[in-house]
């Protein structure tokens, strides 16, 4: 699975296979069990982690305690939480796991040290993150403009696997609509019940 790591270490920075090995053996892997909370809504992160295998579900509970999912990380995708602006450094987030996983985890204490060990690890960081949030905005803007039965068709364009990757009632919650709303939306535009959902190649 580090292969995925390497491919991205050799796109944002232009580091020799020595120091890129180096990097490797810095690097921290840990599996997660599906259910696993990596940490909730009100706690302070201590760690960032960048996703090699498995889905983590990103949520918070509203004034009425339901769960609102706002995002889904899967295979290749980073999850950073920018809460240095807030004096208590809290997540306004839990993410869960919502299939067993497999994370690259960095401690934030240690972050600092490793870039200035590898300075063109900061640099590689910095990249993703700006990318990330690029597609994060264009996502939301699209979002809050489209109608839910257009927001099906996005997400069935760009994130097709997750139809069959979590629970329906999260991702019509990501969705912004029921799951009724849900089952009416896929019946129309699939032609399937939610039980049989669709496999994308």
């Amino acid at each position: 699975m580090k292969d995925i790591l390497y491919k991205y270490i050799s796109r944002w920075t232009s580091l020799n296979e020595e120091d890129q090995q180096a990097i490797m053996n810095e690097i921290c892997t840990e599996e997660f069990s599906k259910g696993t909370v990596i940490f909730h809504q009100g706690d302070i992160p201590t760690a960032c982690y960048f996703i090699l295998k498995g889905c983590v579900r990103q949520y918070s509970l509203d004034e009425e305690g339901r769960e609102v999912t706002s995002n889904f990380y899967t295979e290749e995708q980073a999850i950073a939480i920018f809460n240095y602006h807030k004096p208590d450094k809290s997540s306004d987030y839990t993410f869960v796991c919502v299939e067993d996983s497999v994370m690259v985890v960095g401690d934030l204490d240690k972050e600092q040290d490793m870039y200035d060990k590898h300075p063109q690890l900061e640099l590689m960081t910095r990249r993703m993150i700006e990318e990330n949030f690029s597609e994060v905005q264009e996502e939301f803007a699209a979002f809050i403009a489209s109608s839910p039965e257009e927001r099906f068709k996005t997400l069935l364009m760009k994130r097709p696997s997750l139809i069959d990757r979590v629970p329906q009632h999260q991702l019509a919650s990501y969705l912004g609509i029921t799951p009724e709303s849900l089952s009416r939306i896929k019946k129309r535009i699939l032609g399937i019940s939610m039980k049989t959902p669709p496999k994308f190649k």
